[in-house]
């Protein structure tokens, strides 16, 4: 299968660089979401003066309603085509970074951040059906990983200027910042990008042929692998999304910007990763590629584990361990995502969706046990990573290597 020219280049009117920017940009909307306030978390929690786990809920209804809303999303963007859906869902992102920037109470800023997670779940959806309308599964994986080696930039700096924007203006600046980067990518797409379905499905919304459609998906060996295998990846990666800042500065005790920095740690190794993954899928294929990068996550997961349990209680336990963690998702999530939606060409919004769902759901989840497990200690955290990785590497070798061959899909 070539990986050079697209496959369907007359259908957008899109550049190679457009596409690749809007995609990026479009991908950035969540990750900016949850990394850019990272820092603050603490300081939410005193500003307000709420307990761990009530301010865990601007995080974990942030995933919830973004893993919720993909089933809406995905058939909008089958419905009415992914240009509407993504110029909406900008500025419903816009609109709630606002609200959550202004909000007078703890309740408000989790009522903002469910709708933030809305706009950038509506985003995301109609952007990974963009790339599965133009290009083949191999294709795409590569797209997939050329956009999210730019947009690690957000996490890789969102975190470090989280830090300084908290230190400098207070928690409320880094939704200031939110606001203007969703109406300038709202400004963009409206102007540059193209409708790109042109296969739109008029039952898209109905609720019997949507039911079938998602269940059509669900029966899917490929889809359901490659599905578990991003839960899996991202649901280690979530649990240090939600229980690092508070371990590395309340129990740790070290400050906000040395947590900023030690955060940017884990997205160079993404960053990595995504450049290792844009050379192995072209050459050995989805499957091995994801497999590979399983086999690295189990050893990083496994490191953590011991050092923690070993009584090594210092930040590198946590942050070297989640660099290779890092460089393993990198492997895993663009071959993963294009792998999941192969199957389904003229379905891949519901395709994206019932993934989106899936993975969202049990990060969620995720969340939840990590604020309600917090105890003072670096164990629950640990532990939940090394348990997330095992299941990556186990997914790995069994159902992807199984069920994941998408090649007759391109």
């Amino acid at each position: 299968m070539s990986s050079g020219a697209p496959a369907r280049p007359q259908a957008s009117g899109l550049g190679e660089g457009t596409l690749l920017w809007l995609t990026a940009g479009l991908m950035m909307l969540q990750p900016l979401a949850t990394d850019l306030y990272l820092p603050t978390l603490p300081g939410i929690a005193a500003y307000f003066d709420v307990g761990v786990a009530t301010v865990q809920w601007t995080l974990s209804i942030f995933i919830a309603t973004f893993g919720a809303w993909q089933l809406v999303a995905g058939p909008l963007s089958d419905r009415f085509g992914r240009f509407p859906v993504v110029v909406a869902g900008a500025i419903v992102y816009c609109a709630a970074s606002v609200l959550a920037m202004l909000a007078p109470t703890i309740e408000v800023l989790i009522g903002a951040r469910a709708l933030q997670a809305a706009g950038a779940c509506s985003c995301l959806v109609a952007a990974r059906g963009i790339v599965r309308d133009l290009r083949t599964p191999t294709e795409g994986a590569r797209l997939l990983a050329s956009a999210a080696t730019v947009m690690s930039l957000a996490p890789l700096a969102g975190p470090v200027l989280g830090a300084y924007l908290f230190v400098a203006f207070g928690w409320r600046s880094a939704f200031a910042v939110l606001a203007a980067f969703s109406l300038l990518l709202a400004a963009a797409a409206a102007t540059r990008l193209r409708e790109t379905n042109l296969r739109r499905n008029p039952d898209a919304l109905q609720l019997g042929p949507m039911l079938r459609a998602y269940a059509e998906v669900a029966r899917s060996p490929a889809f359901r692998a490659y599905t578990l295998a991003l839960t899996a990846t991202y649901g280690g990666l979530f649990a240090f999304i939600s229980g690092s800042s508070f371990v590395l500065i309340r129990v740790l005790g070290i400050s906000a910007v040395a947590f900023g920095m030690s955060f940017a740690t884990m997205v160079a190794g993404y960053l990595v990763g995504t450049l290792v993954c844009r050379r192995l899928v072209v050459r050995r294929g989805l499957q091995h590629t994801v497999c590979a990068g399983a086999a690295l996550q189990a050893v990083a997961g496994l490191a953590m584990a011991l050092l923690v349990a070993g009584g090594v209680h210092v930040p590198a336990s946590i942050v070297a361990p989640m660099f290779f963690y890092g460089i393993a998702h990198g492997m895993i999530q663009p071959p993963a995502q294009a792998g999941a939606v192969a199957p389904f060409p003229h379905s891949a919004g519901v395709a994206a969706a019932l993934m989106g769902f899936v993975m969202m759901v049990i990060a969620a989840l995720i969340g939840f046990w990590i604020g309600a497990s917090f105890d003072g200690t670096m164990a629950p955290l640990a532990y939940t990573i090394c348990a997330a990785s095992a299941a990556s590497a186990l997914i790995a070798f069994t159902v992807v290597r199984r069920d994941g061959d998408v090649t007759a899909h391109g």
